[in-house]
């Protein structure tokens, strides 16, 4: 199933708007260090609704904006249990074609369904690059169904001339 032309716009704005430090952040970053560069945060995504189906994570990441190299994402999940019979898991997919489709073939999981509990499953930003992100659960169902999915590209650092 592939995008509509409104929603690669509004993913090619979202990445527009990632690349220059757009958005809305909102958890105060510290002052910067001498070299510039902000201190990393530790970004729980989803905020307190966590990693669950059902929320949009693509709109969480462009409004939680802008992310940077050593920021670190905390995915916070259930693990498998008699209510919960479609446990979380977290790809990460080498680029936008493999994510948009949640082609699982192309994507690694870098977090199993037991690795999001207590505190959560840990991921820094070492790079800058883009990192797409999306739960394999059900086949790639909540990827493609249940809004499991978003990206992030961290900027280098923020300057102060």
């Amino acid at each position: 199933m592939g995008l509509t032309y409104t929603q690669l716009l509004i993913l090619l704005l979202s990445a527009c708007a990632s690349m220059l430090g757009g958005g809305v952040v909102t958890e105060a970053r510290k002052e910067p260090t001498c070299t510039g560069t902000p201190t990393p945060r530790t970004i729980t995504v989803g905020g307190s609704m966590h990693w669950n189906f059902g929320f949009n994570y693509t709109d969480w990441a462009f409004k939680e904006n802008p992310f940077y190299v050593y920021d670190t994402l905390v995915f916070k999940y259930d693990p498998p249990s008699e209510k919960n019979i479609h446990p979380h898991s977290v790809y990460l997919f080498p680029d936008m074609w493999s994510w948009i489709n949640c082609n699982l073939t192309q994507g690694v999981k870098i977090a199993n369904e037991t690795q999001g509990t207590g505190k959560g499953f840990r991921f820094v930003l070492k790079k800058w690059k883009p990192y797409y992100f999306a739960c394999g659960a059900s086949n790639g169902y909540h990827c493609r169904f249940g809004g499991m999915k978003f990206f992030v590209l961290p900027l280098r650092s923020r300057r102060h001339y």
